[in-house]
């Protein structure tokens, strides 16, 4: 998933970010209101973490104000605030759920992949992604060919969810670093080759037909069988 987190306090920034990043979930991070709210109405996000006390607009300002505009991506709210007055203002400004601090960050990852789940049923996205035999189910996050599962890492599974969504087309070294591990310039390592080498091994290795292709000069390919 994309997240978009809305977190003034940098030490609470590389906390979540490392977590959900060994989760296999692609980050954005803003580092006040204006910027927040301006990120997520110009860029699709799966689920979006949000302080509440921000400088420059406030966390409850910028829910109501996307609310208003039709935005019905899920929203966790993250506060200091424990007050049941607090919580219960945040949830009815628009907040889908609320999260006090300190935390455990399991929790607000049980919690992140909830909402995205709900919101990918409820904006009836597909729940599953196919190559013929091959299948990914976004919802039980359970990989299968021929109906025998494959076990995936976090990465793998990001991986192999991208290469679905874009099945029939060639996907470039390029895509794969923005998409898949976020980064937005080439940091000349072989990271791409070592995780797609890997993932033949599990969705490839033991069945007649390659699912994954590479296109020489150009990146991979996933096509139907």
């Amino acid at each position: 998933m994309r997240i978009l987190l809305v977190e003034d306090d940098t030490q609470v920034c590389d906390f979540i970010k490392k977590g959900l990043v060994e989760a296999g979930h692609i980050i954005d991070i803003k580092f006040n209101g204006k910027d927040g709210l301006s990120a997520a109405q110009n860029r699709f996000y799966d689920v979006i973490i949000l302080d509440r006390m921000l400088p420059q607009l406030d966390g409850i300002s910028i829910i109501q104000t996307l609310r208003v505009d039709g935005n019905s991506t899920p929203i966790i709210i993250l506060s200091a605030l424990a007050d049941v007055e607090d919580r219960v203002l945040g949830l009815k400004s628009g907040g889908d759920d609320y999260l006090v601090k300190p935390f455990a960050f399991a929790e607000l990852l049980a919690r992140v992949e909830i909402l995205g789940r709900r919101n990918t049923l409820i904006n009836d996205q597909p729940s599953k992604l196919k190559a013929g035999q091959l299948e990914l189910d976004l919802i039980t996050r359970l990989v299968s060919r021929e109906g025998r599962l494959i076990e995936l890492q976090a990465r793998e599974f990001k991986l192999l969810e991208y290469m679905l969504r874009h099945k029939n087309q060639v996907i470039t070294r390029a895509m794969l670093l923005e998409n898949v591990w976020d980064y937005h310039f080439d940091p000349q390592t072989n990271v791409i080759d070592v995780h797609i080498s890997r993932l033949r091994n599990k969705v490839d290795k033991d069945f007649e037909t390659q699912v994954i292709r590479t296109v020489r000069g150009s990146g991979y390919i996933i096509q139907d069988e």
